[in-house]
């Protein structure tokens, strides 16, 4: 509440150009990041007889349908694809929170031997990149005979680096007190870790829920490497045959862009509140 009055008094103090110049880059800001979003949107909601690469151009379409979306459905199996990326997205979201929070734990509150030898080593993989990698796991899951299945796109992710971090910061920043009075009233490990220490980082879990279901969403390069039947296509993969096919119907690619998108937007509507706290907790110095 302090803080709220304090910036109230400082908006008050700066000059009016100062504060106009802020609204607008902040508006500028807004522009670059939503634009193309909002732009994609309006094409795909455009008839055909509707000029899309009209100037000045037009957010608003002046017929509007969504007959584009229903023509996505008929090209490809687009539902049948996003029920592929949710199983990988869904799948990696649950490994990611369970493995990242347990690792986190250990990594920030148990003694063991070799502890800064795995910090170490966490920290080095997240600088290498994935790209330089895939071919040694695309032999793994070959070797495994998992090539070609919704679980060999799933199994290299399934527990980030950045995400065991980010845990390890988070319940780092709990204060160790609190687990010790409930070490001394006869709580093991496991029950400081799934009654106090757990509770006390949900806005870091979901922060590592967002991002985890994002990265298996979004995910093109890996999915492309080890899928080749089509019916175990994810969403991303099989977006592409309106690139390739029908690259000259920017409607149709809006529309399957839309249709990635809305899963995402929704993911975050309803964990904004626990992101934006989580943040904070992960960015916390264990």
């Amino acid at each position: 509440m302090r803080g709220e009055v304090k910036q109230e008094r400082r908006e008050r103090r700066m000059p009016r150009w100062r504060l106009l110049l802020r609204y607008l880059l902040l508006l500028a800001v807004l522009a670059v990041t939503i634009g193309p979003f909002l732009w994609q949107l309006s094409t795909s909601l455009k008839g055909a007889g509707e000029d899309i690469y009209r100037y000045p151009p037009s957010l608003i379409p002046r017929h509007l349908t969504f007959g584009n979306y229903a023509d996505v459905a008929e090209i490809i199996p687009v539902w049948d694809f996003a029920l592929n990326s949710l199983k990988v997205a869904a799948a990696n979201v649950l490994t990611n929170c369970v493995g990242a929070a347990l690792a986190g734990y250990a990594l920030a509150r148990m003694r063991f031997t070799g502890r800064k030898t795995a910090l170490v080593v966490f920290v080095m993989a997240m600088l290498v990149p994935v790209e330089s990698i895939m071919i040694a796991q695309f032999v793994t899951m070959r070797e495994l005979q998992l090539n070609n299945t919704l679980i060999g796109v799933l199994l290299p992710a399934c527990i980030g680096a950045m995400n065991v971090m980010l845990m390890r910061n988070a319940f780092a920043g709990v204060p160790y007190e609190i687990e010790q009075a409930a070490f001394v009233d006869g709580a093991n490990a496991w029950q400081r870790f799934v009654r106090i220490a757990l509770p006390s980082v949900k806005g870091t879990l979901a922060v590592v829920a967002i991002f985890a279901f994002m990265g298996a969403w979004d995910d093109f390069l890996w999915p492309l490497i080890v899928l080749s039947d089509q019916s175990k296509f994810t969403l991303t993969i099989g977006l592409n045959f309106l690139h390739g096919t029908f690259a000259d119907n920017q409607r149709l690619v809006a529309a399957g862009t839309v249709i990635a998108v809305l899963p995402l937007i929704a993911l975050f509507a309803c964990l904004q509140r626990y992101f934006f706290r989580g943040v904070g907790e992960g960015a916390v110095k264990g």
